[in-house]
C-alpha cells in the first residue's frame, strides 16, 4: 500500500455543480441551529433541558464526579441525575451503555456546564472529523464536503459521538499505509464501539497489517486496564450486566422505533418482519460483507476501494446502527470524490451521491426511517462498480508485457 497524496498532475477542477451542492447543504446545516437555539436545541423555550441523546453522557459523567461510575449502568439511577439536570421527565431511557474506557471522555465533559459541555462536545468532535475528511479527499474541499454530509445536523443536534467515530475510522484507514502503528492506536480508541469489533480485525489479519493489528489489540487492552483501575471492577461489572437487558430493549422489545436504526435488521422489523427474519438476514449479510472484505483486501485493487469497503463494511455489518453513525459513510464517500476529482467522474456516480444525499435528509422530514440503509447500500453499489471497472485493466496487465507497470502505476496511490 501507498500513501495518501496528490501530486499537481492529478489535481483535476472539481465540478462546479458538486462545490454548489455542498456549499448550500454545509450552510444549510449550519444555519439551522442559530434558529434551533433557545427553540428545542440543548434548552427548550421555556428554560427546561431537552431530553435527548448527550444526556446519557453527562449524566454519566456526573456519576463519575462523584464517586459512583458503575451506577451510570442503573437505568432507574442514571434518569434521576438527568431529570435532575433537565428540569423535566421524559419517557423511556437515555441508558449509558458504552464500555468503561468511554467514561473517561464523559467524566471531562461533566466538569462543564450541561450546555456548554453539549455544545463543546460538537465543536471539538467535529475538528478530527474535518482533518480526516480533507486528508481522505486531498484538498480544502474536503472539508467543505465534510460540513456538507447531511447526518452532520443530526449528530450536532442530539450531542452524539458520529464525528469521532467517523475521524477514528478516517484516521486509522488514512494512516495504514504509512503509519500502522498510529493506525492501529486509531482502531483501539474506537473500542468504545464494541459493535465494530469484528471487521476490523479480520481485514488486519487478511492484509498481513501485523503491526496495526498489535498496536490496536495494546490500545484497547491499555484502555481496559486503565478504565478498570479509575473506575474499579464494580463498572465493567455493571457494563455486563446491563448490556443484554439493553440490547433485549433495542433490538427485541423496539423500545427505540425500528426507523431510527439503520441495518438491514432494522429495515426488517420496520417493516413489521419477524424477529427470526431479520436476524437471519442480518446475518448472511455479515457474512457476506466478511468474505467481500477479507477478498478485496487481500487483491491488488487501489487502496481507496479497499478503505472505501471497509468503511461502508462497518456499516452494514452492525444491526445496532442509529443515523449519527452513518456519519462514517462520509468516509467512504471521500475515497469516492478523491478518486473522481483526479480523475474524472463515471457519468452515474455524482446524480447516485445526490439521490443518497436526498435518502439522508429525506430522514428529517418523513420521520423515523432506515434511509441511511439505503443510503450505505447505494454508496457500496457504487464503490462495488468501480472495482468491477478496474478487473479489464488488470487483464491487460497480466496479458501485454510491461503494461503491468502502467496499471499498478494508475491503479495506486501515487
Amino acid at each position: 500500500m501507498t500513501p495518501l497524496h496528490l501530486t499537481p498532475s492529478d489535481r483535476g477542477p472539481i465540478p462546479p455543480a458538486l462545490v454548489m451542492v455542498c456549499a448550500i447543504l454545509a450552510i444549510l446545516q449550519i444555519a439551522f441551529f442559530p434558529l434551533y437555539y433557545g427553540h428545542g436545541w440543548i434548552v427548550e423555550g421555556n428554560g427546561l433541558g431537552v431530553p435527548t441523546d448527550f444526556i446519557n453522557v453527562w449524566s454519566a459523567g456526573r456519576l463519575v464526579l462523584d464517586g459512583h461510575p458503575a451506577s451510570a449502568y442503573d437505568w432507574d439511577i442514571q434518569k434521576q441525575v438527568q431529570i435532575g439536570v433537565l428540569g423535566q421527565t421524559y419517557p423511556g431511557n437515555f441508558a449509558w451503555h458504552y464500555p468503561p474506557p468511554f467514561l473517561f471522555v464523559a467524566s471531562l465533559l461533566a466538569k462543564l456546564p450541561y450546555a456548554v459541555a453539549f455544545a463543546g462536545w460538537a465543536c471539538i468532535s467535529v475538528v478530527p472529523y474535518l482533518v480526516a475528511m480533507r486528508t481522505i479527499v486531498g484538498r480544502p474541499f474536503g472539508m467543505l464536503l465534510a460540513l456538507a454530509f447531511p447526518v452532520v445536523f443530526t449528530n450536532v443536534l442530539v450531542g452524539q459521538n458520529g464525528f469521532l467515530t467517523a475521524s477514528l475510522i478516517g484516521g486509522m484507514l488514512v494512516l495504514l499505509p504509512t503509519r500502522p502503528i498510529l493506525a492501529g492506536i486509531c482502531l483501539g480508541l474506537l473500542s468504545y464501539k464494541p459493535q465494530y469489533g469484528v471487521l476490523f480485525p479480520l481485514v488486519l489479519i487478511a492484509a498481513a497489517q501485523w503491526r496495526a493489528f498489535a498496536s490496536a489489540a495494546v490500545t484497547t487492552i491499555l484502555l481496559a486496564v486503565a478504565s478498570w483501575l479509575a473506575f474499579g471492577t464494580e463498572s465493567w461489572l455493571a457494563f455486563f450486566k446491563w448490556m443484554p437487558m439493553f440490547s433485549q430493549a433495542f433490538l427485541v422489545e423496539g423500545r427505540a422505533p425500528f426507523g431510527k436504526m439503520q441495518s438491514i435488521f432494522a429495515l426488517v422489523r420496520y417493516f413489521e418482519g419477524g424477529e427470526t427474519l431479520a436476524w437471519t438476514l442480518q446475518w448472511i449479510l455479515v457474512a457476506a460483507v466478511a468474505v467481500s472484505l477479507v477478498w478485496l483486501w487481500r487483491s491488488r485493487t487501489r487502496y481507496e476501494w479497499k478503505a472505501a469497503g471497509l468503511a461502508i463494511g462497518a456499516l452494514l455489518a452492525t444491526p445496532y446502527l442509529f443515523l449519527y453513525d452513518v456519519m462514517v459513510l462520509a468516509i467512504a464517500v471521500g475515497f469516492l470524490i478523491r478518486v473522481g476529482v483526479s480523475e474524472g467522474f463515471l457519468g452515474h456516480e455524482l446524480p447516485a451521491l445526490g439521490l443518497a444525499a436526498v435518502m439522508l435528509v429525506s430522514y428529517q422530514f418523513i420521520g423515523p426511517v432506515p434511509t441511511g440503509f439505503g443510503a450505505a447500500v447505494l454508496v457500496a453499489a457504487l464503490i462495488g462498480i468501480r472495482i468491477r471497472e478496474s478487473w479489464p485493466a488488470r487483464s491487460v496487465a497480466a496479458t501485454q508485457p510491461g503494461a503491468s507497470a502502467v496499471v499498478h502505476a494508475t491503479n495506486s496511490l501515487v
